[in-house]
């Protein structure tokens, strides 16, 4: 089952059933693989769905269906289930599967050679003009890869992902300092491909991840002072990633696609314009923003679903890093510290994938909800061996997500009014 599920998430990144000579085949190998790790998971006894985010996840998919409906488009239920559903299975099996630490590390290592791999074929585009995969750079300048990072945007948010993922492993010593070149090794490519990417959201992510680490050990006062003068430095640079500000016209060009967003929800405010129907109601452009996407698309039902279950990963995380259980001995003590250790990585991991995507529509991407299973996975298996650690349940929170929904959006339209007059 475990094995299926890595099979599966080499597919999912590395991705060689798009390549040229591969597409043509007409075997659908990821679901195939998909379907095996499920019906293998499925008579398991071992299964937990006690958290909300189990909830929350097939409530979304539900308010997908009803916003086609809503919308006029009875079938496009039918098209929100078999594009949607697949990955609701994914997150479900690997939460599921990826509980113990070892597993988690697995995963992560498995996510950050496989992000290497991929920078390293946007290094052989810059030197050649064209990867092994038989694609071009974007706009001549940016790397790309196939199918779903067939975006430089979508490479660099794969790669904020996996950094700290990287340097969790670098951490970890052994074979004579081998292990630990490795994957500072690795950690350099990923940086590196941030670069070659030029993707201005993925930069500020960076910021977000390190500020976030800095947070953690220094303090806010410390980490909002070195990430402003991080943000003055990039914003000085003579190349695209220079050009962070509201004027610029790309940066004015998702501002103004952020309020169209907004009207788009106050004239369906219940159930949303319907799925991948943005760029349809603004000139053929889409959103720049996973949060006012899902508004302008779902609608205040769908948005709090979706929110609930991203704030869901972030509090879990920072349970863990907050909790302080009785420990029995220095072998406990060490494998608890491991397990907050992992807690930070995957809280970086979230910060830089939130804030690259809050410039990105990228709310229904499989990225999202493979991270969100790790987060959900690992939480799981630190609060089976410590019990003590609080438990989440939605039904305690039923008046926070409309609350939380509602003041977010009031937050974001300010915001969105700020930056419109100020562009």
């Amino acid at each position: 089952m475990f094995l299926f599920m890595q099979l599966y998430l080499v597919l999912v990144l590395i991705r060689p059933q798009d390549y040229p000579e591969w597409e043509n085949i007409g075997i659908p190998v990821l679901p195939i693989v998909l379907l095996i790790a499920f019906l293998f998971w499925l008579p398991s006894r071992n299964k937990d769905l006690s958290a909300p985010q189990f909830i929350l996840l097939p409530a979304f998919l539900v308010t997908l269906m009803l916003s086609q409906v809503a919308n006029g488009w009875t079938g496009g239920a039918l098209v929100q289930l078999s594009t949607f559903g697949p990955g609701i299975l994914a997150f479900l099996v690997l939460s599921q599967v990826a509980t113990e630490q070892k597993r988690v590390i697995s995963v992560m290592a498995l996510i950050v050679v496989c992000s290497a791999v991929l920078s390293f074929h946007g290094i052989q585009q810059v030197a050649n003009g064209i990867g092994w995969t038989g694609v071009g750079l974007s706009q001549e300048t940016r790397i790309q890869y196939v199918g779903i990072f067939n975006d430089p945007n979508d490479l660099g948010l794969l790669f904020i992902m996996a950094l700290p993922m990287a340097m969790f492993l670098s951490a970890r010593g052994g074979l004579l300092g081998l292990r630990r070149l490795f994957w500072w090794s690795g950690g350099g490519l990923l940086m590196y491909g941030i670069y070659l990417t030029s993707s201005r959201g993925a930069l500020l992510a960076l910021i977000a991840v390190f500020g976030v680490w800095i947070w953690r050990r220094r303090g806010a006062l410390t980490a909002m002072l070195l990430g402003a003068v991080a943000l003055g430095g990039i914003m000085m640079l003579p190349t695209r990633m220079g050009e962070i500000d509201a004027s610029e016209s790309s940066a004015a060009g998702r501002v103004d696609a952020w309020y169209s967003g907004f009207e788009m929800f106050i004239a369906h405010p219940l159930f949303g314009i319907g799925p991948g129907n943005f760029a349809d109601n603004n000139f053929n452009l889409t959103a720049h923003n996973s949060f006012v996407l899902v508004l302008a698309e779902v609608g205040i039902f769908g948005y709090t679903i979706w929110l609930a279950f991203v704030c869901y990963g972030f509090m879990m995380m920072s349970a863990i890093l907050r909790h302080e259980p009785e420990l029995s001995g220095e072998a406990e003590a060490a494998d608890w510290q491991r397990d907050q250790s992992l807690a930070m990585t995957l809280l970086l991991a979230q910060a830089g994938f939130f804030t690259a995507a809050f410039f990105l529509s990228r709310s229904y991407v499989i990225l999202l909800y493979l991270l969100a299973a790790l987060v959900l996975g690992h939480y799981t298996g630190v609060r089976q061996r410590y019990p003590s650690l609080p438990r989440y349940e939605l039904s305690r929170d039923l008046l926070r997500w409309p609350a939380v929904a509602l003041g977010s959006i009031i937050g974001l339209y300010i915001l969105v009014k700020i930056l419109l007059v100020t562009s």
